[in-house]
């Protein structure tokens, strides 16, 4: 009887679900609007209803399940505490221990970006490194660490927020953290978009960026291909931060490699190539020469991770 398990990434608008096979082949994926009602508790029962409804609707043998592994949006310990998801209002529970009474399934469970490292690691551009750093770029600056095949969550579960890493003491506006200077408010999609407004209002080299109403990370790193200077600038000091960064990271941890993923490292190479660039001028000699790759799960890592998340935890 083939052993099957499943992941679950439980997001803001949308929870996905993939069946997997010990192998880390995934068997067949869905996804759900995610319902918020009832201080967010309805959310652990619509995912416990949705898996059991596919079990039956594909005449699985509960016996072949070896159970179900969860990223969620924010810090999870070890034991499955969750101290608070505030955009599902949620407030301090065990998700581990509530989907296991709804499920009658083992149920592991970790922070989504964590869980996303995870799954590149397990099947995704990570294949092959034991230890690998995660970096998301999208509309913040998420990260997850991997250390010796495994999830570095730190005390509380919130290792690998490499979106607040302080990486500009002159920054005088703020971050939406509280702080001044982080990592997101330039290497974001909407950190990008911050820089090129304040370029174009500061700057005067000639700009097709001055005929946008509407500036997007994309067009912004579509330009940049295309020559224009400014936003080649742009692109380079958001790559020269992410760069700095990742020195700072590896002087740390030592990874053998970083891996970029998110919306905005769809503009390719041209991103992963400076900052390997600047990672190389900032990082010590014994640290040079790092692998600087492209995610491949895209949406899918969560689910990827969550599966293996709970393989790892059956040995």
């Amino acid at each position: 009887m083939e052993q099957l398990c499943f992941g679950v990434d439980i997001g803001g608008t949308a929870v996905k679900v993939g069946l997997f096979t010990t192998e880390g082949r995934l068997v067949e994926k869905w996804d759900f609007a995610t319902r918020k009602t009832k201080e967010g508790k309805e959310i652990l029962k619509d995912v416990a209803d949705f898996i059991k409804e596919k079990i039956q609707i594909l005449k699985l043998d509960m016996g072949s399940i070896l159970g179900i592994g969860i990223g969620l949006p924010g810090p999870v310990k070890d034991n499955g505490e969750v101290l608070e998801l505030p955009n599902m209002g949620l407030g301090h529970f065990n998700i581990e221990k509530e989907m296991q009474e709804l499920i009658g399934l083992k149920v592991k469970a970790a922070n989504d970006a964590n869980i996303a490292a995870l799954g590149e690691q397990w099947q995704g551009s990570g294949k092959g490194y034991h230890n690998m750093v995660l970096i998301t770029l999208g509309t913040g600056v998420g990260g997850g660490v991997i250390l010796k095949d495994a999830i570095l969550a730190g005390s509380n579960g919130a290792g690998g927020e490499i979106g607040h890493m302080l990486v500009n003491y002159k920054e005088k506006d703020r971050c939406g953290c509280g702080k001044r200077g982080c990592l997101e408010q330039y290497a974001s999609a909407t950190g990008i978009v911050r820089m090129a407004k304040r370029s174009l209002s500061s700057n005067n080299k000639a700009s097709a960026l001055q005929n946008i109403d509407n500036i997007s990370a994309k067009i912004v790193f579509d330009l940049a291909k295309e020559g224009d200077a400014l936003a080649q600038d742009i692109v380079s000091e958001a790559c020269r931060y992410l760069g700095i960064a990742c020195a700072n990271i590896a002087q740390v941890i030592d990874p053998e490699a970083f891996i970029i993923g998110g919306g905005v490292s769809k503009a390719g190479e041209v991103l992963t190539d400076q900052i390997k660039e600047y990672y190389e001028i900032n990082v010590m000699d014994a640290l040079k020469n790092k692998d600087f790759k492209l995610a491949v799960l895209g949406n899918d890592a969560g689910i990827y991770g969550g599966a293996r998340l709970i393989l790892a935890s059956n040995g």
